[in-house]
């Protein structure tokens, strides 16, 4: 096992913990949604997914659950047990493979796969090479297939260090730099904006693009303790859906969202 996944491992538990957080919980309702409204009426449809980095399954049993077909694939083993049996609990076993490979070096079978759709998840910030590691995960995506990537957005930072930490210091250095850390993680990451990677998608022939933004507000809310009440959670994400596709605000959502189209020969 390699050091990356090794850690990942032993993030299980606070990673479980943080997915059924308010925050955690915003992030994959909303992000799936994003992805109902661009799937349209093909939503209702048994589609082939493929989750790359998908790690224990938070996106694809969403999926899985609808009716499609969904593909895990992430080099972390514990992160795929994980899915598996979240799996296996929901009845949905039939629907969900898990396959342990590098998004950057996947099976010939998967990038020969014409999948109908594509996550690459909180991946991004992760890799060396931004450009290379979009162009891997388009490679399994038929043409006119949907495309999803999502990343911590870089806008994000200055304000996350001045509103939640208080750190005025730090967000003004957060302006200048694109590098983090994640604590849960123990790694180092690399912040994008969605107008680079929108850029990247365009080179490689991606169409159809749209801006997404997830946590518009939830992350700037101080008060954590009340986004558990059930009241105040459902106004709160009932915000998050309607300006997810609002402009001004995506650009300053903790994560961004973009959805595309491969392009058709």
């Amino acid at each position: 096992m390699s050091e990356a996944a090794e850690k990942f491992e032993t993030a299980m538990p606070a990673w479980k913990q943080w997915q059924e957080a308010p925050w955690g919980r915003l992030r994959y309702a909303i992000a799936e949604a994003n992805l109902l409204r661009n799937l349209g009426e093909r939503a209702d449809e048994p589609l082939r997914v493929l989750d790359l980095a998908g790690g224990d399954g938070g996106d694809a049993l969403r999926l899985a659950a609808r009716g499609h077909h969904v593909t895990i694939a992430d080099y972390a083993p514990a992160m795929l047990t994980a899915a598996a049996g979240r799996a296996a609990a929901a009845g949905l076993t039939d629907l969900v493979a898990c396959v342990e490979a590098d998004a950057n070096a996947l099976p010939a079978d998967i990038v020969r796969g014409e999948f109908d759709v594509v996550l690459c998840h909180n991946l991004l910030q992760y890799v060396d090479d931004v450009r290379h590691t979009l162009a891997a995960s388009l490679a399994p995506l038929r043409p006119g297939g949907l495309f999803s990537v999502m990343a911590i957005n870089r806008h994000s930072a200055p304000l996350t260090a001045a509103v939640r930490e208080m750190d005025l210091a730090a967000a003004t250095a957060a302006l200048d730099t694109d590098q983090s850390r994640t604590e849960m993680f123990d790694a180092s990451l690399t912040l994008h904006t969605a107008e680079e990677i929108t850029r990247h998608l365009s080179d490689l022939g991606c169409q159809d693009l749209r801006h997404y933004g997830i946590r518009t507000v939830c992350d700037y809310i101080i008060d954590d303790a009340r986004k558990h009440d059930p009241a105040f959670y459902n106004d709160l994400e009932r915000l998050e859906l309607a300006l997810t596709a609002r402009h001004p605000y995506m650009h300053t959502a903790r994560l961004f969202q973009l959805t595309a189209r491969k392009h058709v020969e």
